[in-house]
């Protein structure tokens, strides 16, 4: 058995396995022994047909994985001693010499191999960092207050339509009719939505509903007619208005408090003034962080500095992909993969750096807290804990689930400590400018 290697750049090898036939020999022996032993066959008692017969069915699977097993073997031993950082897997070199498998062959194993980069920074007080402080202005304060109090409004009965506003509406022609339908007239086609808007109780509106409503399933829905029937009736509706109904904010009054905040939190306009402001300065801190985050990944891939063996990878990726991604789909994706991959990268190197570990209870916390801002999403800001715990255990039996929060959490933990580390350069900035910053 003989291994050579040739290595053209610092980052890729090829290495060459010759396996001589006296290499694999014993092992082939002990492997048709025991197909023999395990072979059930018909006309012999189990574990005593003849090895002749047990070669003829058996020899090709045994000399396969004899060899096989011995070359990975050598291959492993090959990268452990050459403590070679590998990325992806050894391939079969483009090179790799035609096969017979047969036995008492001579055989000959070309593989490609590349490694990543050897990485060596520092991360302390020499890198500085800019993290963002968004000023809390009037106007940003007036606008997060008419939010909140629009989440909390209600549809009230109004006079006229206003362009946002519903209709209720009974709706006739010759051959069909519907009462009690409501328009939104923010869905109405917006050729026809002036038809609509000014209208009160009492007044009728000459409308082609295949104009006005071009959406077929909401059309069918409105018309309370099966979609498939849509296409026999007459468009040509008189719409009569029964009512108007508008969106109205709540007021800023103790019932509406009580219903944001919990009953007795807030009882007067200057607390609410301040949960109102608590809430910007939340939000703003959340950016900020997402900013910093990307921030500290661009800054410290840029540090770095990591060269790729891109043509490997660029083979890698169709290699290991089976056939899901032509090497066209893979150029056309690469330059996002090496930004994610330099960070990967970046990110081990400085979480081996600093002693950082990604624990269970890390994922357990990350999931009830996924699990958590999904129900609050739907307006559940309350879910007991008991349920958030059952949840986030569902969201762990999803192993894509687990890989993006063990990546979550490793960001996580990344970023949290080089802030520790790093020189913050603190920068108060409007909102305005913030959000022009690229």
């Amino acid at each position: 058995m003989n291994i050579s290697k040739i290595q053209p750049d610092a980052l890729n090898y090829q290495v060459t396995i010759d396996i001589a036939a006296a290499d694999y020999a014993e092992s082939l022996k002990k492997r048709l022994n025991e197909y023999r032993r395990k072979a059930d066959l018909k006309g012999f008692r189990k574990g005593m047909a003849p090895l002749s017969l047990i070669q003829r069915l058996y020899g090709d699977q045994a000399l396969y994985e004899s060899v096989n097993a011995l070359v990975s073997e050598q291959l492993d031993t090959f990268i452990r001693n050459e403590k070679i950082r590998v990325v992806g897997e050894p391939m079969p070199a483009e090179d790799q010499p035609q096969l017979e498998w047969k036995a008492g062959n001579d055989f000959t194993f070309k593989f490609d191999i590349a490694q990543t980069p050897e990485l060596t920074f520092e991360v302390g007080e020499g890198d500085k960092l800019p993290y963002y402080e968004i000023n809390v202005t009037a106007d940003a304060k007036k606008a997060m207050k008419a939010q909140m109090l629009q989440q909390y409004g209600s549809l009230q009965e109004g006079e006229a339509a206003g362009e946002n506003d519903y209709l209720v509406c009974d709706i006739a022609n010759e051959g069909h009719s519907a009462e009690g339908v409501y328009v939104s007239l923010a869905n109405v086609a917006e050729i026809a939505r002036p038809m609509f808007v000014g209208k009160k109780a009492g007044e009728k509106i000459e409308v082609n509903v295949n104009e006005a409503f071009e959406n077929e399933t909401d059309r069918a829905a409105m018309l309370k007619l099966d979609k498939a029937k849509l296409a026999d009736i007459d468009p040509m509706f008189t719409f009569t208005v029964v009512n108007v109904k508008t969106f109205k904010a709540a007021e800023s009054n103790q019932e509406t408090w009580d219903k944001m905040f919990g009953e007795g939190q807030v009882t007067t306009e200057e607390q609410f003034e301040a949960k109102v402001e608590e809430r910007i300065r939340a939000n703003y801190t959340q950016e900020a962080n997402y900013r910093f985050g990307n921030d500290v990944r661009k800054y410290f891939v840029e540090k770095a500095d990591i060269t790729l063996p891109e043509a490997f990878l660029k083979r890698w990726l169709v290699y290991a992909n089976d056939g899901k991604y032509t090497p066209e789909d893979v150029e056309k994706e690469f330059p996002g993969f090496v930004e994610d991959f330099k960070w990967q990268l970046t990110r081990g190197y400085i979480m081996n750096k600093l002693g950082l570990k990604v624990e269970q209870k890390d994922i357990q916390e990350a999931a009830e807290s996924y699990v958590a801002y999904q129900y609050a999403m739907y307006g559940m800001g309350n879910v007991p804990q008991e349920l958030i715990r059952n949840s986030a255990q569902n969201v762990l039996e999803d192993e894509n689930q687990v890989r993006r929060l063990e990546e979550q959490v490793e960001d996580n933990k990344t970023i949290g400590a080089i802030r520790e580390k790093v020189t913050l350069q603190t920068k108060k900035i409007s909102e305005e400018k913030f959000r022009a910053l690229k």
